[in-house]
């Protein structure tokens, strides 16, 4: 989710204005735009307007796991650009807790919204919680070599493969992601193996910094059309919170008034 993290100061101009990076904003509003497709095809779906099940076989589960893959990376790359460059001095304290409590309080009422909603299926652990716990923990990894980060990322993704175990399948244990009995929930994304995505856009970042490619897409500064465009990247943790209801009240209201 996005924040003043894709904001960077000019190189070599003490107290310039800072540019944020549109392609970021770009990258982020055509998540989102996957996200509602995929949300959307699941209202309709529950609905009854699709065949039942059809979020969960063919290329649907892998649409889902690349979107949740997108807003974890995405996430990486914005922590390094905003604490990762030792130009910018080190981790800015502030700006970081006031993210992670916006993230985090925004999980908490997943979590509550969806347990009033959706009773044993709410969502203990969602994209929200892991992009708070992702940055919490990415934050040990920013200045470490590119090599050890990367074994880092391969590491969490093949740990939750190969350590699960029943003495993690308490639900307070959920979360971690070795469990072997997973209780159904409407959105899953545990710290691992989706730690891989945080860290490989941190090892992205620092690596495009270091090729001055960040630099260069500074310069890109959309017009009116693209602007609009990057609007909803601009914006994605409000979006995400109010799109799936929108659009469940749209087929709500389809299915109750015009059928």
């Amino acid at each position: 989710m996005p924040t003043r993290r894709d904001t960077i100061h000019q190189s070599g101009q003490s107290g310039a204005a800072p540019v944020r990076i549109a392609a970021l904003d770009l990258t982020r509003s055509l998540a989102l735009v996957c996200m509602a497709i995929f949300h959307f095809t699941f209202d309709l779906m529950l609905f009854g307007h699709l065949p039942a099940g059809t979020v969960f076989t063919g290329f649907w589960p892998y649409f889902a796991r690349g979107i949740a893959s997108s807003f974890l990376f995405l996430s990486g790359v914005s922590l390094w650009l905003a604490h990762g460059q030792a130009a910018a001095g080190g981790i800015r304290w502030p700006a970081f807790w006031r993210r992670f409590a916006m993230v985090s309080a925004a999980a908490a009422l997943v979590t509550a919204g969806t347990y009033f909603t959706m009773s044993a299926q709410f969502i203990r652990w969602g994209i929200l919680h892991a992009i708070a716990a992702g940055s919490l923990i990415g934050l040990i990894v920013l200045r470490l070599p590119s090599l050890v980060t990367l074994a880092l990322a391969l590491g969490a993704y093949l740990a939750p493969h190969h350590l699960r175990s029943d003495v993690f399948d308490s639900p307070w244990m959920v979360w971690l992601g070795f469990s072997t009995d997973t209780p159904p929930m409407m959105d899953y994304e545990p710290l691992l193996p989706w730690l891989c995505p945080v860290f490989l856009g941190i090892v992205t970042a620092r690596l495009m910094g270091r090729a001055g490619l960040w630099d260069w897409l500074r310069l890109w500064q959309p017009g009116r059309v693209m602007g609009a465009l990057c609007w909803p990247g601009r914006h994605s943790l409000a979006i995400y919170l109010v799109h799936q209801p929108i659009l469940f009240g749209l087929v709500w209201a389809y299915t109750l008034y015009l059928i």
